[in-house]
């Protein structure tokens, strides 16, 4: 076991697994699934202030002039244009756009305008991400720290007349054609044609869960560091509001201990975390990494190390700094869908798409339903006998001969449908140079390579007489043997192995007899062409711009790259692929043990591992009614990052590969942005306090940009 846990440790799970947050769904535009409700700010994208700006102002902006196009002007006193939910950055920036447009608003806030920025700690360092950004919004930000932040935030929000109604907004809802927003404390009700959501990631602060944490000396946020001079102070956290806290009280004269559960400061800046690393040497901090907090007494704190050692730590103030919950509850109530929360008639849906799904390939992989006369195999073969001789020739015969081989046809067809109609919304919508030379690849490979030339133009020009004599008839009875059972008189399914190579298409390999030319073809793909395709670009070349597998996750799958699941759990899943791959290369063992000594008891194990393991478990289950049946419950590459054998495989080549993710320490911010858009359960972010660079190991290649990753905090090298 020993041995196992260090391959799987070398192989995946020496790399970061992080989870994803939880937020509400949205748009690239921050529109809800409720007309006329938008999110801006952190809970729509990135949290940096520059993005916070720009989404609320561009929100405002699109707004006035939906409500200037429509003529929606509402004859009733108490329906406003606009309400704001939110007087923080975001917030303002759209109120300050909204008094521009002359637009009837109210902004509704529970303290006071820019709270969150007010309860930053004294002096904090700010960081105006992307250097090189320049919202377009009427506020901006250009301070350095946070009292010369907050000062220029409310000088050039005192130039505009921003009405602000004090309280807290429950919930929102739809009236008619107004939305109704409804105040905590039996508040009156405020209705507008359009409301902004602009309440931040600031919710709940998170708990430790142990006793004592309700203590007067518990603190969850710090406003002045001075403040706490002299005094002992335990920092419970690893993400850069910890690791900053910690550091701004040990230069205030504090004597700090920080306390992380986790083996490293991987959430942390690396100027940051180098200098926690300096002062820990030096012994001004105390670093307890791997330790998690027992208990909190009256002046000290009980640690448990990851050995399960007890220790403890004096302290007079303990300051819990492990994140907030984003503010979900409110979006609950307004019947907002969450990322990760799926209601009751979503999963039922899901069921409903899997068992179509599974129905499907259960036609495909073990005949159900072949025998009845609307079978569309059975009606193809009835046309089929009503065509006289001299038509066998033509196209349409060669379409029909194919189409009454199997439901597969049909399957593939529906296949090709799906890549090319979602592939179409997929450039219309991502309207970047490499999506459209991706997805058309794919698509043209697809359509052409793995439906046109096995079902349709092979067979056809078999029955026009290419392969009767001749070189040509040597070539295409070394690829494509005579078989009764097939309508066109030749196993042209076959050649789809041109394009899916072992073990992903494993029957060209696994056959009563040696093929030998698809043994060459085949080992030629699977370790010659891919090990240097992998080098060269990663494994993103071949599954994301050649695979089937691929073609059908990057099209319709697109949507629901956030599904994925992520964290160490799922990530230890990864290894039922070797496995499948172990297996496969176990039954090619006994094939060519067959093949060699024609033993009838490596023939049975052979066919038996085939037809009654491999088949019903790897072909329909997995890959076909699993894989492709929960694309609208966990995204579309369950298959392709869990079980496929092939995948597996390039996991192994991706070791060796030159091709990298880097994580840029300067521009990441521990969104986890990246983990939410990379169905492959990428985590570039806790990379970038890691002395090691990160060799890929998505089997799609690296992560998606999208709207919700700060652009350059991640790149590929080689």
């Amino acid at each position: 076991m020993n041995m196992i846990a260090r391959y799987l440790h070398w192989l995946h799970l020496r790399w970061p697994a992080g989870t994803v947050e939880k937020l509400p769904e949205c748009d690239e535009d921050g529109r809800t699934t409720m007309p006329g409700v938008t999110i801006v700010g952190d809970l729509a994208g990135v949290p940096l202030l520059k993005f916070a700006l720009e989404s609320g102002a561009r929100a405002a902006r699109r707004i006035a002039t939906e409500l200037r196009q429509t003529d929606t002007t509402s004859s009733r006193s108490d329906v406003v244009d606009v309400l704001i939910v939110g007087g923080g950055v975001a917030g303002m920036a759209a109120a300050i756009e909204c008094s521009k447009a002359r637009l009837d608003f109210r902004v509704i806030e529970g303290a006071e305008p820019f709270a969150t920025v007010a309860s930053f700690p004294a002096k904090k360092p700010i960081f105006t991400y992307p250097t090189e950004m320049e919202p377009t919004s009427t506020l901006q930000v250009s301070a350095e720290v946070k009292e010369g932040l907050l000062d220029e935030l409310r000088a050039q929000a005192g130039h505009h007349d921003i009405p602000i109604v004090k309280g807290t907004a429950r919930r929102i809802i739809r009236e008619g054609d107004f939305l109704r927003v409804e105040l905590e404390a039996d508040q009156a009700p405020l209705r507008a044609q359009r409301v902004i959501i602009a309440l931040g990631r600031s919710g709940n602060h998170r708990r430790l869960g142990v006793a004592g944490e309700t203590r007067p000396h518990v603190l969850h946020r710090l406003i002045d560091p001075a403040k706490h001079s002299g005094e002992r102070v335990v920092v419970v956290g690893g993400g850069d509001s910890a690791a900053e806290a910690a550091l701004a009280l040990t230069e205030a004269g504090a004597r700090v201990t920080l306390v992380h559960r986790g083996e490293g400061l991987t959430r942390v800046k690396p100027s940051t975390a180098a200098q926690i690393e300096a002062m820990s040497r030096s012994g001004h901090l105390d670093a307890r990494l791997k330790s998690t907090v027992v208990e909190i007494a009256e002046n000290s704190v009980v640690l448990k190390s990851a050995r399960g050692e007890a220790s403890t730590v004096d302290a007079d103030r303990v300051l819990v700094l492990i994140g907030r919950d984003a503010p979900l509850e409110f979006f609950r109530a307004s019947r907002l869908p969450i990322r990760g929360e799926r209601r009751a008639t979503q999963w039922l849906g899901v069921a409903a798409f899997a068992l179509s799904a599974a129905f499907l390939y259960a036609m495909k992989a073990f005949g159900v339903l072949s025998d009845v006369w609307w079978h569309p195999s059975n009606l193809a073969r009835s046309w089929l006998s009503t065509r006289a001789t001299e038509t066998s020739s033509t196209l349409s015969t060669a379409i029909a001969a194919s189409a009454s081989n199997g439901i597969g046809f049909y399957i593939t067809l529906l296949y090709c449908i799906a890549v090319v109609v979602f592939g179409v919304a997929r450039i219309r919508r991502r309207r970047t140079p490499y999506v459209f030379r991706q997805t058309l690849t794919l698509m043209l490979i697809q359509c052409l390579l793995l439906f046109v030339l096995p079902e349709i133009l092979l067979p056809w020009f078999g029955r026009l007489g290419a392969w009767d004599d001749g070189i040509w008839k040597s070539i295409a009875d070394a690829l494509f043997p005579l078989a009764d059972y097939d309508a066109n008189g030749r196993e042209y399914w076959r050649a789809y192995g041109f394009v899916l190579a072992w073990p992903l298409f494993v029957w060209n390999v696994f056959t009563a007899q040696p093929h030998t030319v698809w043994l060459i073809i085949s080992c030629v793909q699977t370790f010659v062409i891919i090990p240097l395709i992998v080098w060269r670009w990663g494994k993103g070349a071949y599954c994301g711009w050649i695979c089937s597998c691929g073609a059908l996750a990057e099209t319709m799958g697109d949507r629901h790259r956030e599904k994925m699941p992520h964290g160490r759990g799922w990530n230890r899943l990864n290894a039922l692929g070797q496995v499948l791959l172990l297996v496969a290369f176990g039954m090619l063992l006994l094939r060519v043990t067959s093949w060699t000594t024609g033993s009838a008891l490596s023939i049975a194990w052979s066919d038996g591992l085939l037809v009654r393991g491999w088949k019903p478990v790897v072909d329909f289950a997995l890959a076909g009614a699993l894989g492709t049946g929960l694309y609208f419950g966990y995204s579309g590459r369950l298959w392709c990052r869990f079980a496929c054998p092939l995948a597996a495989l390039m996991h192994i080549y991706g070791r060796f590969s030159r091709f990298r993710i880097i994580a840029d320490g300067k521009k990441c911010i521990s969104c986890s942005a990246c983990t939410a858009t990379c169905h492959q359960g990428s985590t570039s972010w806790a990379l970038r306090a890691v002395a090691y660079q990160w060799r890929i190991r998505s089997a799609s290649g690296a992560p998606r940009a999208s709207r919700s990753v700060l652009p350059g905090s991640s790149s590929l090298a080689r």
